[in-house]
């Protein structure tokens, strides 16, 4: 399928275009700004729920969720209401670096790929990854990493601690993320190079005001972080042979948030969730009289006699009960605003064999509200300390190729895949 060509991926996680563009223009990524005037730039849409675990699982087969059957970070194991964490052995469909015709393949912090499998190259796995020996193809290469003092992710808890010590814990995780590619560009002989920086995700959900804002006390902090993933950007890019082909990509947007929504909670209060016991409850506390309920982030299931333990709705009566679902959250309102911009029927965003596994209906919200499911909920809306949110309508996408550099006016996550065949 792909030629001999080498190709360097870059994805900046969560970033959105609105943010690149901004930044490139006033300077504060200059790299980005030559890269985005020689080669392409657009707005890309990202996939339904826009979570990292199902856009990149998107990104890197091509496939949607119905085929790779990846629909969010956690699911229920079939026929139950347990919990399981799906990760880079539940993926159907073949990664694009499997298609690489004997070339060596170096693939570096890309979430949901843990645990790390075997490829001809080297894979080090993206969150969530809770064992490093685990995260890394081949396990030699873990020693090294370790004297790099390599870091799967940012401790995102120590930003509910002390800013401070969560700033500090962000540069020096992107600190060892720079210093490992260094290290493995250089060893070994490879056809595809790809590096992923999630730091950029975990400073936008804490400090998305800090940029907006340019008195904020941490608005230098913020341009300062994008100014060294630039500079990086730069040295890669400048490594590059004329031949080689270079995608840069995030995998959805980012906006500011004004509250959380708890979906859950909702589901109660409209009369579609029973549970057992509250507060202290888990999805095993789900009752008989439970008409639907929610995963994480925004996802709605249909709780039927044919697929739960304690399903009541009948399947000649699922279209109704999608229908009253629809009416409720299509009338949801917070301080005079509506919460929910659009509902979607599983058909209508999902095909394939998996499609059976996917929520019967998925959630997108007006502007600034952040869905969350968390059945313990007591409440509709909290302020929290995150100051952002996703977006499913603002990713990027950078292609700059020899030749032939291809992108489609509207692209999406899954059209990466073919974007890397078209370029060899």
């Amino acid at each position: 399928m792909f030629a001999n060509k080498r190709t360097i991926i870059i994805g900046l996680d969560g970033v959105p275009y609105s943010l690149v563009k901004d930044l490139s223009a006033r300077g504060i990524m200059p790299n980005m700004s030559r890269l985005i005037k020689d080669g392409i730039f657009r707005q890309m849409e990202s996939s339904i729920p826009d979570i990292s675990p199902v856009a990149w699982s998107s990104i890197i087969t091509g496939n949607n969720p119905g085929e790779h059957g990846i629909y969010g970070f956690m699911d229920l194991v079939p026929g139950t209401y347990s919990l399981y964490f799906p990760n880079f052995t539940n993926l159907h469909g073949i990664p694009f670096w499997n298609y690489r015709n004997g070339r060596k393949s170096i693939i570096i912090n890309v979430p949901s790929t843990y645990p790390a499998g075997q490829l001809n190259g080297i894979l080090i796995s993206g969150f969530v990854a809770p064992d490093l020996e685990k995260a890394v193809y081949p396990p030699s290469l873990v020693n090294e990493l370790k004297r790099l003092n390599y870091h799967i992710d940012v401790d995102s808890e120590k930003g509910h601690q002390s800013m401070e010590l969560f700033i500090d814990d962000l540069n020096r995780t992107l600190e060892a993320r720079i210093e490992t590619y260094r290290y493995l560009w250089d060893k070994e002989d490879w056809g595809l190079f790809m590096l992923v920086f999630t730091g950029t995700d975990r400073l936008e959900h804490f400090l998305w005001k800090a940029y907006e804002d340019n008195t904020h006390p941490y608005h230098n902090t913020f341009l300062k972080y994008f100014n060294t993933i630039d500079e990086a950007i730069g040295e890669i890019a400048w490594k590059t042979h004329p031949e080689d082909s270079l995608i840069i990509l995030s995998d959805h947007g980012f906006e500011r948030m004004k509250k959380t929504i708890y979906i859950n909670y909702y589901l109660r209060k409209t009369g579609f969730l029973k549970l057992k016991k509250t507060p202290d409850t888990s999805y095993d506390d789900i009752d008989e009289e439970t008409r639907a309920f929610a995963l994480e982030p925004n996802r709605i299931y249909v709780n039927t006699a044919t697929k739960y333990p304690r399903g009541s709705v009948k399947e000649k009566d699922k279209d109704v009960i999608i229908g009253d679902l629809t009416d409720a959250f299509n009338a949801l309102e917070v301080e005079g605003e509506k919460v929910i911009k659009q509902v979607y029927r599983k058909e209508e965003i999902y095909t394939g064999p998996l499609l059976d596994r996917a929520p019967d209906l998925v959630l997108i919200s007006n502007k600034g509200f952040d869905l969350k499911a968390r059945l313990q909920a007591e409440m509709l809306t909290e302020n929290t300390i995150f100051t952002g949110k996703h977006t499913q309508n603002d990713a990027f996408l950078v292609v700059k190729g020899s030749e032939g550099c291809y992108a489609p006016e509207n692209p999406s996550v899954f059209d990466v895949f073919g974007i890397l065949e078209s370029l060899g």
